[in-house]
């Protein structure tokens, strides 16, 4: 199992906001174990049964090891340290708009800790039916063995449910964040999943900006030896302009949808032109 698993204890920092308590909702229903949320100045009320506390520290007697923090973006970083100083080894960041100094520096220190870091600004990680921390929609998912690793959130909606209908199913789910800085890599999640047994195939989600893509391709290429396809959105995007998320910004000529695929291509690694096209080559490659 990559990362969570159905003993997870996950708490939510921000549970009586709008957005907390729908997706911890959703979590409940698809089986995760949300033992908390975390509301300064709420304690003892309770959100569709799930019990609400001032602060982190007042839930470790319920042995929480993951959080969703979904705070406005000014007080992330407050409720990261918060969760950090509690010893939480799985920090997810629903959060979009997170100051780029507080993200570099909160995955820094993460880093010396070892832990680990999803997001921010992703739709958080599934195994479908024994945990989600995040936003996913809960009716697209089948449990089966392909793993799916993505830069977007809409897109990985779409090529899981393409993935489903196909009659496959789903490893585990990451969605790694949209912003120009983020905690885990395609690389990260590969190397997790190289020895992972469920585990048969893996879909690569990317998109232009940044170097990530072309990291996995070299990596793949050198250590992980299962089938492999992806699919790069923004491949029609005009150089320096922002496309969608913050990280899908080409500058100098890298970062470009060509480069991606050509590094991906030399990694052989088939790149789907569009994203229903993915079952049919996980297909051809599972065979």
């Amino acid at each position: 199992m990559v990362f969570i698993n159905k003993n997870t204890k996950v708490i939510v920092q921000g549970i009586t906001g709008h957005q907390g308590a729908f997706h911890a909702n959703e979590m409940v229903k698809f089986g995760t174990n949300v033992v908390a949320g975390i509301s300064p100045g709420k304690a003892g009320q309770n959100v569709n049964g799930i019990p609400v506390f001032d602060s982190v520290e007042e839930t470790l007697h319920l042995e929480p090891n993951a959080t969703m923090i979904s705070v406005p973006a000014p007080y992330v970083k407050d409720a990261f340290y918060e969760a950090l100083d509690a010893g939480i080894k799985l920090i997810y960041v629903l959060t979009e708009h997170v100051p780029v100094h507080d993200s570099l520096e909160m995955i820094s220190v993460a880093k010396t800790k070892g832990v680990i870091v999803i997001g921010p600004n992703g739709p958080g990680i599934t195994v479908p039916f024994d945990s989600k921390i995040g936003i996913m929609p809960n009716h697209i998912f089948r449990k089966g063995n392909v793993a799916v690793i993505s830069r977007s959130g809409t897109l990985t909606y779409e090529i899981v449910k393409a993935i489903t209908d196909s009659g496959m199913g789903e490893s585990t789910v990451i969605g790694l964040g949209g912003d120009a800085i983020v905690g885990l890599s395609f690389t990260d999640v590969l190397k997790e999943l190289k020895n992972e047994r469920r585990t048969k195939a893996a879909v690569l989600v990317g998109e232009i900006g940044g170097t990530a893509e072309e990291e996995a391709a070299e990596y793949i290429k050198s250590e992980f030896h299962k089938p492999v396809v992806a699919y790069i959105a923004g491949r029609s995007a005009p150089p320096g302009k922002r496309m969608g998320h913050a990280g899908a910004i080409i500058t100098r000529g890298k970062g470009t949808a060509e480069s991606k695929i050509k590094a991906l291509n030399e990694a052989g690694v088939e790149v789907a032109a569009y994203p229903q096209d993915i079952p049919s080559l996980l297909k051809k490659k599972l065979q």
